[in-house]
């Protein structure tokens, strides 16, 4: 089969993905149903005219590469519109103690569930579990120590959702905090 309109199916491919879809993934779906024998460069050009089709001013989303898969995303001058029909839809709100946890990981990966509980001061299975359910976290092997403890670390997903590559793109704590949280009075 010839295939017409490639730029097409690519944005189909990349619409439809539940995650951020891979050039290599792209480009094994599109040779599969096509004569043609795309290369993953090749599928790179027509994925940048893609992009440059969504910079256009008049447009909502753009095509973006997040965590190595591609994704169409709203434009950063929407988020505050979405961040509200997220807020009313949200009916599973991560807990404080979930949020907790998940910052810790976050910022200290890979860690154990013992190492968790020691900074956290409380017994953490029940939200270490519910950050497994909904992807926001995963195993990534054992700890060569003692007992070899599980190893936690964030997901793809907890990458997506914050729109981060890698965890070095996390805001850093002096970013965070500001000046007017000190206690006393200040010398001039």
């Amino acid at each position: 089969m010839i295939l017409t309109n490639l730029e097409k199916h690519i944005e189909a491919l990349i619409f439809v993905s539940e995650k951020g879809i891979d050039i290599g993934e792209i480009t094994e779906i599109i040779n599969s149903i096509c004569d043609n024998n795309f290369s993953d460069n090749d599928l790179s050009l027509v994925i940048s005219n893609i992009q440059q089709k969504y910079e256009q001013k008049d447009l909502a989303i753009e095509l973006v590469n997040i965590n190595g898969g591609f994704q169409f995303l709203t434009k950063k001058l929407y988020h505050n519109t979405i961040n509200q029909l997220q807020l009313q839809r949200s009916q599973k709100r991560l807990s404080q103690a979930a949020l907790e946890t998940l910052a810790i990981i976050a910022y200290k990966q890979p860690i154990t569930k013992l190492e968790i509980e020691q900074i956290r001061g409380v017994n953490c299975d029940y939200t270490i579990q519910r950050l497994l359910e909904k992807d926001l976290i995963k195993i990534i092997g054992k700890a060569i120590s003692v007992g070899k403890p599980i190893l936690y670390a964030t997901s793809e997903i907890f990458m997506d959702y914050f729109g981060i590559n890698s965890a070095a793109e996390l805001p850093q704590l002096k970013d965070i905090i500001s000046i007017n949280n000190e206690i006393g009075q200040q010398v001039e």
